[in-house]
């Protein structure tokens, strides 16, 4: 493969001064910095694609930063939405009514982003259109929330955080795996089943609390669970309190990655994108938990690009040269791995999404970085 040129990946850091700009006022330069600008939006529909937090969960990102993202689309004359698909897991997001309380409670009301909420796969989360993969190895059709398809342009708004499956979510996460149905959830999920090591397993039940399949099963004290039933998605090994479940098999979250890297490409091919990730509140794990631990590092700072894998990139080597905060799961970790994500979650390696959206065309990791 012939090397290419880097992408450009915009960045601006988290200070202010009195009587200067704001750090809304910063995003909204930087995104025009980074060419938003140059994006064609007149009269069309855009999805601003976003995770609108679990009920509990505090790390989410506000929705004055998706407000901003807003009132530029319109500036431009498009016809901003922001959206998201129902999850596989039981919650607050599990249905498209849920899922709006949730959005509401949150702040992503039409009042405070300057626009409306539409869950894009429907009530159910069964409101989903096949998209042909480009050069997919593992999935040829991907399994797209309809609203997301029909919108003409795609803007992902990212908090960059850690993951208990895919080592951290930014960019690739959010558009591959935030916008699957709920089909498409379980597809990407299903190559690995999780198993119980019963050394560490105390019987607590929170597996077969969030479990939305009935997989997890408490007999004897220990938890086991019915792999016929459980469809991959990891909810029970992010919730357990002992780390007594993993996946199945080492591949598992490689392959995840992966899929979640053809689903991706299956929602931004052909179509004109635009991807911010803001580094701040990085939580070791996903907004998905009902719930949020501190983060392992200090903000960092605001990223735009229209490349979703060079963005992943810089956030991830942005993170990684960064400090552990004190007392953290980081920190704490009784060994340490290469990276901050791989010492947090030892079972993950995100690398091998952004090498898989590399070779499949969707970007670079190569990057360039140009400070506001």
């Amino acid at each position: 493969m012939a090397p290419q040129h880097p992408a450009d990946v915009w960045f601006s850091d988290l200070h202010t001064v009195p009587m200067g700009d704001s750090l809304l006022a910063k995003l909204r330069k930087l995104m025009l910095k980074a060419g938003f600008g140059s994006l064609d939006l007149q009269g069309k529909f855009v999805a601003v694609k976003l995770h609108f937090g679990e009920p509990g969960n505090l790390a989410f990102l506000r929705a004055n930063w998706a407000r901003v993202v807003c009132d530029l689309v319109r500036e431009q004359g498009g016809k901003p939405f922001v959206t998201d698909c129902n999850t596989l897991y039981v919650g607050g997001r599990k249905n498209a009514l849920d899922h709006l309380d949730t959005a509401y409670q949150n702040g992503y009301n039409p009042f405070a982003t300057g626009c409306h909420t539409i869950i894009a796969d429907g009530l159910k989360g069964t409101d989903d259109v096949e998209v042909p993969v480009p050069g997919g190895e593992y999935v040829k059709a991907a399994k797209i929330g309809r609203a997301i398809m029909d919108a003409d342009v795609v803007i992902s708004l990212n908090h960059f955080k850690g993951h208990e499956c895919t080592g951290f979510g930014g960019a690739i996460k959010n558009i591959g795996m935030g916008c699957g149905s709920r089909a498409g959830k379980m597809e990407m999920h299903a190559a690995g089943k999780p198993t119980v090591d019963h050394a560490l397993c105390v019987g607590c039940g929170r597996c077969a609390k969030i479990c939305a399949h009935d997989a997890p099963r408490i007999a004897d004290g220990k938890a086991t669970i019915d792999h016929a039933k459980c469809v991959g998605c990891g909810r029970c090994i992010g919730v357990c309190p002992k780390d007594a479940i993993t996946p199945d098999f080492g591949a598992a979250n490689d392959v995840l990655n992966r899929k979640m890297a053809e689903y991706a490409l299956a929602v931004l091919h052909g179509r004109p994108h635009f991807h911010v990730s803001l580094v701040i509140d990085v939580s070791p794990f996903c907004d998905c938990h009902a719930e949020n631990d501190v983060p392992i590092v200090s903000d960092i700072g605001m990223f735009a690009s229209f490349d979703p894998v060079a963005i992943d990139r810089a956030c991830a080597d942005a993170v990684n040269a960064a400090e552990p905060l004190p007392d953290t799961r980081l920190s704490n970790a009784t060994e340490r791995h290469i990276d901050h994500f791989g010492t947090v979650s030892p079972s993950t390696d995100w690398r091998s999404c952004l090498e898989h959206a590399e070779k499949l065309g969707l970007g670079t990791q190569t990057y360039a970085l140009h400070r506001l």
